[in-house]
């Protein structure tokens, strides 16, 4: 029998100006995408970073219905997550199968150093692009030349993309 890995998906949602977030905190309040956020890594895993878990609201903390994993060097002890230190070997022992995850799918949610981090990793990228430019300190890197558009889905103010690495 041959099992698949899992794959490695980044999850994001940016401005034209690539920006996803300020002072720790998203800019946009899209309802749409939140639903799509939901129902994408629904039952699987995310792997964000410290900073990202802690900017999600409390009542959701962790993200329900899901293996959360931190990365962080800090010391965090819950029982309702996991934490590695390192996300590249964490990644990486998920592809090789060496580590067990939730679900059929590692996502990666953030924030920009994690998603630095990982991009060379990733089998794919779920985007949101919102359109126009926003003030913001925080931005999805440049991942384009590593990957095929295979999807947009248009709406109002912004629209869905799915790439997968080329």
């Amino acid at each position: 029998m041959n099992i698949s890995p899992p794959k490695v998906i980044a999850i994001a949602a940016m401005d034209e100006g690539r920006v996803i977030g300020k002072d720790n905190s998203l800019i946009w309040d899209l309802p749409e995408d939140m639903k799509r956020f939901v129902a994408l890594t629904k039952g699987q895993t995310v792997l964000m970073g410290r900073k990202t878990f802690e900017s999600t609201p409390m009542k959701s903390r962790p993200l329900p219905k899901r293996k959360n994993v931190v990365c962080t060097r800090r010391e965090l002890t819950r029982d309702d997550i996991e934490v590695t230190s390192n996300p590249i070997e964490y990644i990486q022992q998920v592809k090789a199968g060496t580590r067990e995850i939730q679900g059929d799918i590692l996502w990666i949610i953030g924030g920009e150093q994690i998603y630095r981090l990982a991009l060379p990793l990733c089998d794919g990228v779920e985007l949101t692009l919102v359109e126009g430019k926003h003030d913001g300190d925080a931005f999805f890197p440049a991942f384009e030349d590593d990957f095929t558009l295979i999807q947009e889905q248009e709406r109002k103010q912004f629209c869905f993309r799915t790439y997968k690495r080329t």
